[in-house]
Order: structure tokens, then C-alpha cells, then sequence
């Protein structure tokens, strides 16, 4: 009966809108030289050979608080999910994503509570999903490519919530949340000015890399993508105790950490919450089937917020799609490569020939071990504290360490106003190594979470780059020294020994 009137409702809704959008670390549950100046852009490079067009935004809106949530909704209970007449599914990611689900179904109160919570949480949705519009597109592409279950492709849901930016107190970084060692191991530079963790081409591709491989040893999706969450050696070390005791080896056998059981019954969640979101009272936003973004590649060095305005776009949308680029200006050995939405690219181009003024306003310089950061601020016309910032040093460093530093162009003149462009950056503060992570929750303050964590709150603020205004779902470090609070959101992400989430 439930099933017939679930597919009832899918008719229904189908007649009366639009193509239905029917049928993730975790960030989320509740269980990231001098300057040339030579006037060179290269040919634009789609990343698909599909025709580029504007990606349609469409603001998700949770249905009325009305609507009943299932309290589970197993493979039984659900509507056909061939009900999307085909012309949407040529027009519609969501549906492309659906139309290639390959990994089998599970039956599992882990998978019915996590639908139930994602559920219960329609602006996380939101916030998720309206991320996830912009890498999408390029992300199901690559899936595809690869003859992968196009789940794979919901996988920044459960690891960084689709935030670029994402960084865990264990040095996991980006939407994919690699830690440095296993970037290394699959291609991503990371370097001073740019960490290829964040950027979405080079981490994608290394993740869908590391995840054939594991596939390829182990024989079945669930355990690569445990071996993803909790290293292979884990995933090996739990089929060995169970092949002593003749008990079987397959995913839902083994004795695993806690979070990697329960890694696989949350990407199942999402899974099925994107195949039939009209059953849990869920509308998704429209996801053209067309690239979000193009590449540009260019060998001028460019001030990121000059790019930005070049492009005509905003810094959190520049900053959402080049989040790999550490420093406010785009300097780099070799050619450099900028994303832009695929409708700015023209206007971008047309901007930077036609550019007249100075394309930079930082340059790189080499001080000297142990030479003071106030004098070196007074020579280049900066605040001690705002070149400290440009350089995500901590406000109690004095002396230069001898890496390099960003500064002003022109020395003696007054510097160029600088907003952080990356604000993720690993801390280079030794207090935070091995900090731990808090979710900021709706009505929390700086305040309140210096008290819970029984820090001060000038330090509190040091620690996030003087962060002032929280947004729900951000991610503040708190130094691990402090004691401990009654309730912590942790995050401890080492692929090569233990699972993590990065809080979104």
C-alpha cells in the first residue's frame, strides 16, 4: 500500500512540475618567485566535449514541515525510479546519476537512520546540494569515463559536504579530503602557493585514481570505499582476523572501525535520498546536464580579487571554484589555470586584453631567518598584523622563519586592501596540528565556544584567523590543549590508519 502511494505521489508531481529531480568525510552527520607579465591567455578548454552552457540555479526549498518522513525507506518500499520521462534524463544530472547506480542494495537500520537524519535536515541539504551544483557536472563525467557506480559520484556528500574548503584538525583537505601523504602519492602539488588537495580537477581525478585501485584489490565497492575512509591496511587486518576464524570477508562481516561502519550505510542514505527525494518531503535544485565550469589557462600572474572582477563574478564564487590557490595572487612556476563559470569566460578574456592598470599588487619575497616581521611590515607600507594574515602566520610570531613571504609590490607605499581569499589554509601555528574541530550550530558564538572549550577568546579568534561572524555548519580549530569539553565534533581523518569527518 505505502509503495503504491509513493508512486502515486511520484505521478503526481511529475504532471504538475517541472522534470522531477526524483529518482559524502563527513562533514555532515551527526554521527580542502618575481612576476612575469607576459599578456597570454590560452584557448579555452571545456572540460567536456558537451556544448558549455550557463548552469541554472534554483534555490532548494525543503517541502512543508508537513510532509511525513519515512522512518525508512528500504529497496521495497520505494517507487519505480523509471517514472522520469526521457527528456529529462538528457536535461538532468540527477537523473544521469541515478540511471548509473551500480552498487547493490543494502537492508540496514544504519542506512534507515542516516535517511532519517539527512532528512530532518533539509537546510544541511540545502547548503549540500547548492554546493554540489558547481562540480557535479564534471564529477559524474569522470565517473562515467571510468565504467565507476555513478554513487562515487555523490561521495563529497559524506567526506567534505561539497566544501572545497574543508579542512579536518588531522590535515585532510578539499572536497575528496586527502591528507598530504596520499595527495603526494596520487599527483596533487602541494606547495605554497597552491595545494592541488582543493583543486576539483586534480583531487577528483586522484580520488577516482585511489579508488579504482582499492577496487581493484579488494574486488567490491563497499570495501574500497572502507578502505577509502579507513586505509587499506584496516580493510586487510579485518578480512585476516575473520579468514582465521573461517567467518566471511566481505564488507558487512568485517570488525572495522566505528566511523567506516557506518561510511557505506551513509553514502546508501544519500543515495537513495537523491533516487526519490520527493519521499522524504525533499525537493532538489535543477542540475543542468551541461558544464558548470571551463579552465582557463594563462601565463599572466593575476591578483585573485582583480581575476574575480574580471570575470564579473563574486570572491565566493571565484573562491568556490579555484579554492587550490593558497595566496591572493595567482603566482606559480608554470602556466597558470583558473576555473570560471563557462558563461564568464568570454567576458573574462575580453577584460583581461583590454586591462590597462597593474595585474598585481603581491610579490614574493625571501627574508632572512630571525628578521623581524614588524620592520619588515613598516618597510613594505603594511600592518604587522594584516601581512601576518596575507602569510597564515600566527599573531604571535616576531621573526621570520625563512619561508617566503607575500608582500606588497611597492615598498615604502601604502598596501593594497586584502581580504583573505583562502581562509583554510593548514595552520601553521604547532598549537593546532593536532587541534580538534567544532561545528558551529545554529545560536553558538565565539564566546560560547571559548567557554565550552574552556579556552580564551582572543585566542579562540588567533587560531581561525580572527574570524568574527559564524555561519552554521562552519568549522573552527580549537588548539588540543585546551581540556575537554562536555561534547566535542572531532574530526580524525588518516587514511592511512584511522576513518574521519570533516564537518561542512
Amino acid at each position: 500500500m505505502l509503495r503504491n502511494r509513493l508512486f502515486l505521489l511520484s505521478l503526481s508531481v511529475l504532471t504538475a512540475c517541472a522534470p522531477l529531480a526524483t529518482p559524502r568525510s563527513n562533514a555532515s552527520t551527526p554521527q580542502g618567485s618575481q612576476l612575469a607579465a607576459t599578456p597570454a591567455v590560452a584557448p579555452v578548454q571545456p572540460v567536456s566535449p558537451a556544448q558549455p552552457v550557463a548552469a541554472v540555479q534554483t534555490e532548494l526549498k525543503p517541502l512543508s514541515t508537513a510532509t511525513p518522513t519515512p522512518a525508512s525507506t528500504t529497496p521495497a518500499t520505494l517507487p519505480a525510479a523509471t517514472s522520469t520521462p526521457p527528456a529529462a534524463r538528457q536535461n538532468d544530472v540527477w537523473q544521469r546519476i541515478r540511471d548509473g547506480y551500480a552498487m547493490p542494495e543494502m537492508d540496514s537500520k544504519k542506512i534507515a537512520h542516516y535517511e532519517k537524519w539527512y532528512a530532518n535536515q533539509p537546510e544541511y541539504m540545502e547548503r549540500m546540494t547548492e554546493r554540489a551544483r558547481r562540480y557535479l557536472y564534471f564529477i559524474t563525467e569522470e565517473v562515467e569515463k571510468r565504467g565507476m557506480p555513478t554513487e562515487i559520484a555523490l561521495l563529497p556528500m559524506i567526506e567534505s559536504a561539497f566544501n572545497p574548503g574543508a579542512y579536518s584538525g588531522a590535515r585532510a583537505s578539499g572536497i575528496w579530503q586527502f591528507i598530504p601523504s596520499t595527495g603526494k602519492n596520487f599527483g596533487m602539488q602541494q606547495n605554497w602557493w597552491y595545494d592541488g588537495r582543493r583543486d576539483v580537477i586534480s583531487a577528483t581525478n586522484g580520488a577516482l585514481d585511489y579508488l579504482q585501485k582499492l577496487h581493484a584489490q579488494f574486488g567490491a565497492w563497499d570495501l574500497a570505499l572502507a578502505a577509502y575512509n579507513c586505509g587499506e591496511r584496516s580493510v586487510m587486518k579485518a578480512q585476516a582476523h575473520n579468514r582465521k576464524r573461517h567467518l566471511p570477508t566481505n564488507y558487512a562481516s568485517l570488525k572495522l572501525p566505528k566511523e567506516t561502519r557506518f561510511y557505506v550505510p551513509k553514502l546508501l542514505a544519500v543515495k537513495n535520498i537523491i533516487a526519490y527525494p520527493m519521499s522524504f518531503g525533499l525537493v532538489l535544485p535543477e542540475l543542468p546536464n551541461q558544464p558548470y565550469f571551463a579552465p582557463v589557462t594563462t601565463s599572466r600572474h593575476i591578483d585573485v580579487k582583480l581575476a574575480a572582477e574580471m570575470a564579473e563574478i563574486s570572491m565566493d564564487e571565484f573562491a568556490a571554484l579555484n579554492p587550490g590557490h593558497n595566496r591572493p595572487v595567482i603566482l606559480q612556476d608554470k602556466d597558470n589555470m583558473i576555473l570560471l563559470p563557462v558563461e564568464k569566460v568570454d567576458v573574462f578574456r575580453a577584460n583581461l586584453e583590454k586591462a590597462s592598470q597593474p595585474l598585481v599588487s603581491w610579490q614574493e619575497y625571501q627574508p632572512k631567518k630571525g628578521e623581524k616581521i614588524d620592520e619588515l611590515a613598516t618597510r613594505f607600507g603594511i600592518a604587522a598584523d594584516k601581512l601576518k594574515s596575507v602569510n597564515g602566520l600566527s599573531p604571535r610570531i616576531k621573526e621570520c622563519t625563512g619561508q617566503p613571504l607575500l608582500v606588497p609590490v611597492t615598498e615604502g607605499e601604502t598596501a593594497p586592501e586584502f581580504e583573505a581569499f583562502n581562509t583554510h589554509l593548514a595552520p601553521t601555528d604547532p598549537f593546532l596540528l593536532n587541534a580538534v574541530s567544532h561545528t558551529v550550530r545554529r545560536g553558538d558564538t565565539l564566546s560560547s565556544i571559548a567557554r565550552r572549550y574552556h579556552v580564551k577568546l582572543a585566542s579562540l579568534k588567533s587560531w581561525n584567523r580572527g574570524v568574527r561572524i559564524l555561519r552554521p555548519g562552519q568549522h573552527i580549530l580549537v588548539a588540543q590543549a585546551a581540556a575537554k569539553p562536555r561534547r566535542i565534533s572531532r574530526t580524525t581523518k588518516d587514511r592511512a590508519k584511522v576513518a574521519s569527518r570533516v564537518n561542512s
